[in-house]
C-alpha cells in the first residue's frame, strides 16, 4: 500500500521575517514588529504557494532580486493590510465635517460657487469616499460648485471594490436608513451607489511614502486620514504628515483617527478645537519668522 504525505507548509523564521519585514517597511511605511511573525508568516504563505516557490527564505531572494518582485512586493502588502471599514465609520467626526468644517470652508469662499476638494488617503473599499460625499451633497451648500472626492490606497484589489460601488450588508451595520434611500439603488447584487454620488468620487492606486505620485492629488481642502497612520513607522508618519501639509491649501483640514495624533510627528499644524471633535488645521498664513 503506497501512503503519500502532504509536504509541510513552510515556515517563516525569525531571520525571514525581519528581512522581509524590513522589505516591506522600506517600499510602504509599513511596520511590523517581532510579535507580528506570525501573522506575516500566515498571510504570506499563499504567496509564496502561487509563486512555486519552497521557503520564505526563497520568497525574500524573490522579492529582493526577481524581474517580478515590484509587483510582488504589491502583493504581498495587499495580503499583510487589513481593510475592515463600513459606511459612516466614527460619525462623530463627520458630524464635525458636515456641521462645521464644509460650512466655514463655505463661507471662506464668500458664498461664491468655486471649487472643493476632499482627499480619503488609505480609502480601502470605498465607503469612506462615498460617505463624505454624501455628506457634501446633504450639506446643500455646493450646489454648482466643482466637487472632487478622490480615494487613494496602496492595494488594489479594494480600488477595484470602490470602484464598482456595489456593497453588502456588512458595510451599512450603522447607516442611517434615510440615507440608504436617498443615495443607494438596491438590486440583487447589493446595494449600488447612486450615480449622483458615484459621479463626484474618483479612485487611484498610491503609496503614501513615494514621492513620484503624490503631486497628482493636487491642492485640497480636506484630508482624512484615519487609522492609517498606526500601521506605519515614525520617520513615514512625518513623512505622510509632510505630504499632507503639502497638498492642503492654508486653512485646509486634516481629520486623524480616533487615536491618533501629531504630538511628535509635526508642529506645522494648529489644533482646532470644533463642537464635536479635535483637528488639525494648516494655518491660513504662516506667522512672519523674527529676525
Amino acid at each position: 500500500m503506497n501512503v503519500s504525505f502532504a509536504s509541510a507548509e513552510p515556515r517563516l523564521e525569525i531571520e525571514e521575517f525581519r528581512l522581509i519585514r524590513d522589505i516591506v517597511n522600506r517600499s510602504s511605511g509599513i511596520c511590523f514588529g517581532d510579535d507580528s511573525q506570525y501573522l506575516v508568516e500566515r498571510r504570506l504563505r499563499d504567496r509564496v504557494a502561487a509563486l512555486g516557490l519552497g521557503s520564505f527564505a526563497e520568497y525574500h531572494q524573490y522579492l529582493r532580486y526577481h524581474p517580478g518582485a515590484r509587483a510582488e512586493l504589491e502583493e504581498a502588502i495587499e495580503a499583510l493590510t487589513l481593510n475592515e471599514t463600513y459606511f459612516f465609520r466614527e460619525d462623530y467626526q463627520l458630524r464635525a465635517f458636515k456641521s462645521e468644517i464644509l460650512p466655514e470652508l463655505f463661507e471662506r469662499a464668500g458664498g461664491r460657487a468655486s471649487g472643493l476638494c476632499v482627499w480619503s488617503a488609505g480609502c480601502s473599499t470605498g465607503e469612506e469616499v462615498y460617505t463624505i460625499a454624501m455628506l457634501i451633497l446633504e450639506s446643500g451648500l455646493f450646489e454648482g460648485w466643482d466637487v472632487k472626492v478622490f480615494g487613494n490606497d496602496i492595494n488594489r484589489r479594494v480600488l477595484q471594490h470602490a470602484r464598482r460601488g456595489i456593497y453588502g450588508k456588512g458595510a451599512f451595520r450603522v447607516t442611517p436608513d434615510s440615507y440608504r434611500r436617498s443615495f443607494f439603488v438596491e438590486r440583487p447584487d447589493g446595494m449600488h451607489v447612486a450615480d449622483r454620488v458615484r459621479g463626484m468620487c474618483h479612485f487611484g492606486h498610491l503609496n503614501l511614502v513615494e514621492d513620484d505620485r503624490i503631486a497628482l492629488i493636487g491642492r485640497v481642502d480636506v484630508v482624512f486620514c484615519r487609522n492609517v497612520l498606526i500601521y506605519f513607522d515614525n520617520e513615514a508618519r512625518r513623512k505622510v504628515i509632510d505630504r499632507f501639509y503639502e497638498r492642503l491649501l492654508p486653512g485646509g483640514y486634516l481629520l486623524l483617527g480616533h487615536s491618533e495624533s501629531l504630538i511628535h510627528l509635526s508642529t506645522s499644524f494648529e489644533i482646532v478645537h470644533l463642537e464635536n471633535d479635535l483637528v488639525y488645521r494648516r494655518p491660513l498664513a504662516r506667522p512672519l519668522e523674527r529676525p
